[in-house]
């Protein structure tokens, strides 16, 4: 037995991959319960349960569940699935582990191009233009900010993860100086708070409204990039050798980086800037099934809603009855896991 795991090719899933698939169905379906059961009002379980299949009698928790938590959880559950999977797209396009929405500058240029939305008062009526604003100014802030940091980390012909890394850092802090600038300058003391939404992420806003969009990006996204599972695998033996086996890596890539900001952009316009799912995520999904991303991405996207809606849980609960904005409990989990990957990183690693 020991032999014949030494001799495991490359990128084979050390564990069956319908156990994992399996186990994380189990695991999100009981996350979910319980960031309905649980918060500042403690329901019974049973109750929940009742509730949800249709069950129950008249009950005083009936509006909490349906209209409360539910939303926010399967909310946290979306947007959780959708940065996981495209921090695993990203970490295959530019060969970097270190790569994900946050640290490249893509969700920060997102919530640039949603407080611009808001400050400008853009969208403010009614109907399907208020609910498409924030979102389209997000996807422009997001693929801006991507082209931005795409064109300062090429030097002549060549791009390498590292410079990609430095120059999606440097882009981020700049836009999130430009947000509070555009903040002060508005004038509107009443935008801080949405600004602070954006900022530090949250899903304290979740409606049954603001779920269907990120919903229909996440299975279009996914679809998607299914789809182009084999593109990406062509990727992680190289540029040079993806280029010999007939792939256009140029192209590819931009049309894989404007779909990977849409999702972003969609994502971080329904939750604000959540940051580092993207990151730690793809690294556990890819220890458990490997590299191939026919396998990859749905266990990205299954491990990244389960790890939101836990953290979501404990942002209502470890404090409660004080809502932690969620993106505080992922930079501080997420922040010494990206110290730890740079330290455990080869010199000269690309994943």
């Amino acid at each position: 037995m020991r032999g014949r795991a030494a001799a495991r090719p490359p990128g084979a899933a050390p564990v069956p991959y319908g156990l994992v698939v399996t186990g994380l169905l189990a695991a999100l379906a009981c996350a979910v319960v319980a960031g309905v059961a649980l918060g500042s009002v403690t329901i019974p379980v049973a109750e929940v349960t009742r509730i949800l299949t249709g069950n129950a009698a008249p009950s005083p928790f009936r509006t909490i569940v349906l209209d409360v938590r539910l939303p926010r959880v399967l909310l946290g559950a979306v947007v959780g699935a959708g940065l996981a999977v495209v921090g695993t797209v990203l970490q295959a396009l530019v060969r970097n582990r270190l790569a994900d929405p946050f640290l490249l500058g893509i969700s920060s240029g997102a919530s640039t191009g949603a407080v611009l939305v808001l400050v400008l008062g853009i969208g403010g009526g009614a109907g399907i233009t208020s609910t498409l604003a924030l979102p389209a100014g997000a996807f422009a802030g997001a693929l801006l900010a991507l082209v931005l940091v795409y064109a300062l980390a090429r030097r002549g012909s060549t791009m390498t993860g590292a410079r990609l890394v430095l120059a999606g850092v440097a882009v981020s802090y700049i836009l999130s100086a430009l947000t509070t600038l555009l903040l002060v300058l508005a004038g509107r003391p009443e935008h801080f708070q949405e600004a602070m939404f954006w900022s530090l992420g949250g899903l304290g806003s979740a409606r049954w409204d603001t779920l269907l969009l990120p919903a229909a990006a996440l299975a279009v996204g996914v679809g998607a990039l299914l789809t182009l599972a084999r593109p990406l695998d062509l990727l992680l033996v190289g540029e040079e050798g993806a280029t010999v086996l007939g792939l256009d890596t140029a192209r590819f890539r931009a049309a894989v980086f404007v779909l990977a900001s849409l999702v972003t952009a969609v994502m971080v316009a329904a939750s604000g800037a959540v940051g580092f799912v993207g990151l730690m995520v793809p690294h556990a999904a890819r220890m458990a099934v490997g590299a191939p991303h026919r396998r990859l991405l749905p266990v990205a996207a299954l491990g990244g809603a389960l790890a939101l809606v836990l953290a979501d849980l404990a942002a209502r609960t470890v404090a409660a009855p004080q809502d932690i904005p969620v993106g505080v409990l992922t930079a501080l989990t997420g922040g010494p896991f990206f110290l730890w990957l740079m330290r455990r990183r080869p010199e000269g690693s690309p994943l």
